[in-house]
């Protein structure tokens, strides 16, 4: 992958790191000021790398770093 693949990653680890309740797509997209899609598809990325654990709450879908996901007991 490219740099700028990388830097977006390492940007999505770093937001969820910052938010041990978790997040959602959209809110990282905010938080990282990067397009939603763009967003999903390095999250689907990380979480098959199993940095990543999401965790669907009615119709809420929360993305959690997974460090912070085991720290939490889940």
């Amino acid at each position: 992958m490219d740099t700028n693949s990388e830097e977006l990653k390492k940007r999505i680890l770093d937001t969820l790191k910052k938010h041990p309740e978790g997040l959602t797509i959209q809110d990282l997209s905010v938080l990282i000021k990067a397009h939603r899609q763009t967003v999903t598809k390095y999250v689907l990325v990380l979480e098959a790398l199993e940095l990543v654990y999401r965790r669907r709450i009615g119709a809420v879908t929360l993305h959690y770093l997974k460090e912070n996901w085991e720290r939490l007991g889940k």
